[in-house]
């Protein structure tokens, strides 16, 4: 009989598909260079920019880490660093064009995978399971949890 797997490698499972969904979408929009580091760490960017240490602890990276993949980034012209305008010694990383072009087949990406789950869930399972999951994120995203002030 095999092994029921834990709730935890079932989202890790779901995660992956959708994740590589993203990177299809992204590969056939021309953007095959960027890796799944790169791409986990643009995932934490705020619009205007965001300090490198806070994309490595979003993508949960050690900060040397991040400045190598932000290098790389930047020698692909998809980020560059620019001055923080709240904090002169900071610095922010900020889309490029080319980089903001890296938004929308992302996005696509996510709403396919949406649709594609709430067909095969159907809708009242898909809502059930989206509340879920928000519920978990109090635990699972410290972050979000203190942004929101829960």
């Amino acid at each position: 009989m095999a092994r029921r797997l834990p709730l935890s490698m079932l989202m890790f499972l779901a995660h992956r598909a959708a994740e590589d969904r993203v990177f299809e979408r992204l590969g056939e929009a021309g953007h095959e260079d960027i890796t799944r580091a790169q791409g986990r760490l643009l995932a934490g960017m705020d619009e205007g920019g965001t300090r490198l240490v806070v994309l490595a602890e979003r993508a949960r990276v050690a900060k040397q880490t991040a400045v190598a993949l932000v290098d790389k980034l930047e020698e692909a012209g998809y980020v560059t660093r620019e001055p923080d305008p709240s904090d002169g010694r900071a610095r922010l990383v900020v889309l490029t064009d080319r980089g903001s072009a890296l938004v929308p087949p992302a996005r696509a990406a996510e709403v396919e995978t949406d649709e594609e789950w709430t067909r095969v869930l159907g809708a009242r399972r898909a809502a059930a399971l989206r509340r879920a999951l928000e519920d978990l994120r109090e635990v699972v995203d410290p972050e979000w949890a203190h942004e929101a002030g829960r």
